[in-house]
């Protein structure tokens, strides 16, 4: 297995750099519509352009099986998840969690949010990235577990996807207001597009599994899955949710993450 160390250092800087380029444009767009929410949009197309910009670097290096994995996975799910939130959010107010995050700013608020918010997401998409800016650098030509990843990605995609359809749709519904979708997907797990999200940076993960350093970078989707689960995802969102009516039932009979058949409630109750 040969791995092209230079060009990979090469491509690190060339996306930390992206990186910071997007956060840059994102909170220039920030000021101007006036709310913060803008990087939630950015968040799946920091992965993209990363992707985009490894498979440049990486050209006549790694395997090109690999490399072109690596670039289309990642940029149809990050460009989906971009498309997806854009449209949820256009025309709406700034997201309660950074307006009560920015409440607590001590000095300038857009310094403290470019500090906390912009910086502290790009970090976490170059390191969550981190299997795809190593993989792409191998010459080792894709195993039988790779396509084991495509058909996790795929079903993560489906989750995803189909989540979050079916949550747009339950909110369109004004009869809907206030209450809890407990059906679809939503009644097999709380979170499917959580759900989605893991196995998406698991599928890549394996995708790019072909030697002994993207080995080290399982942190990487191991991070992200704790990241979804006990981190800025479903605890938040579900301390949220906990407010509205029929919260503590939904919660005792449906799998909080992995996808379950719904609990029969207790003879007792």
């Amino acid at each position: 297995m040969v791995f092209a160390t230079g060009p990979f250092v090469v491509g690190l800087l060339l996306s930390a750099l992206s990186v910071a380029v997007v956060l840059l444009v994102t909170f220039a767009v920030a000021r101007i519509v006036g709310k913060h929410s803008v990087i939630d949009t950015a968040w799946g197309a920091l992965f993209a352009v990363i992707a985009i910009v490894t498979f440049l670097c990486s050209s006549g290096h790694g395997d090109a099986a690999r490399r072109w994995l690596l670039l289309v996975l990642p940029v149809f799910w990050g460009g989906r998840l971009a498309i997806h939130i854009a449209r949820r959010t256009v025309g709406k107010p700034e997201d309660p969690r950074y307006v009560e995050l920015l409440a607590k700013a001590p000095g300038n608020p857009d310094l403290y949010a470019l500090r906390m918010i912009y910086l502290l997401q790009g970090v976490l998409a170059f390191l969550i990235s981190a299997p795809i800016q190593v993989g792409a650098y191998q010459s080792a030509s894709l195993p039988p577990t790779a396509w084991i990843g495509v058909a996790l990605w795929l079903l993560g995609v489906f989750f995803e996807g189909v989540g979050d359809a079916q949550m747009q749709r339950f909110r369109r519904d004004p009869a809907n207001k206030g209450k809890l979708i407990q059906s679809g997907l939503w009644r097999y797990t709380r979170h499917p597009n959580y759900f989605g999200d893991a196995c998406v940076w698991w599928g890549i993960f394996l995708v790019a599994l072909g030697s002994w350093p993207v080995l080290l970078t399982i942190v990487c989707p191991i991070g992200m899955t704790l990241l979804l689960t006990k981190g800025s995802g479903a605890r938040i969102l579900e301390r949220h949710m906990s407010k509205r009516a029929g919260w503590d039932d939904y919660a005792a009979r449906t799998s909080g993450f992995i996808p379950l058949p719904p609990r029969k409630k207790s003879a007792t109750t």
